[in-house]
């Protein structure tokens, strides 16, 4: 059952909303495609390796649920919201420097079929994001 909450997000829908942490958000019904920000994969630098979920793993807001290596570190990518992942990009298994050459599009990391929309108004507009990160 979607709860009902998943409605107030319409006007969310292919707006692209982020946390703190760096990750994006893309929503499609009451399905989230999650990456990271441009800002994210320029501050690891060149991505080598990605650690995705499993298609059926639970994610939990603000919990990690996946890792990014890069030449300079490694990294936990943070459900931005809670749900069952029903999609990784398995493009990335064998080419994972998507993620810095399509951050926003082809460097997707995962999708969640959210389990509370309300989850999602915690999350920032673009315009808020670029705020936070000039300070950065």
């Amino acid at each position: 059952m979607i709860n009902r909450s998943i409605s107030s997000t319409n006007r969310l829908l292919g707006a692209r909303v982020y946390a703190e942490s760096h990750e994006w958000v893309l929503m499609n019904e009451n399905t989230a495609t999650v990456g990271i920000s441009d800002h994210a994969q320029g501050m690891l630098g060149d991505v080598v390796f990605v650690d995705l979920p499993e298609v059926g793993d639970t994610a939990e807001a603000g919990n990690a649920c996946a890792t990014v290596e890069s030449v300079k570190a490694a990294s936990d990518i943070y459900a931005p919201v809670s749900g069952e992942i029903v999609e990784v990009n398995t493009a990335l298994e064998n080419e994972p420097s998507l993620i810095n050459t399509s951050p926003l599009d082809n460097g997707w990391l995962f999708k969640v079929k959210v389990q509370d929309g309300e989850q999602l108004s915690e999350l920032k507009s673009e315009d808020q994001y670029l705020a936070t990160i000039e300070d950065e």
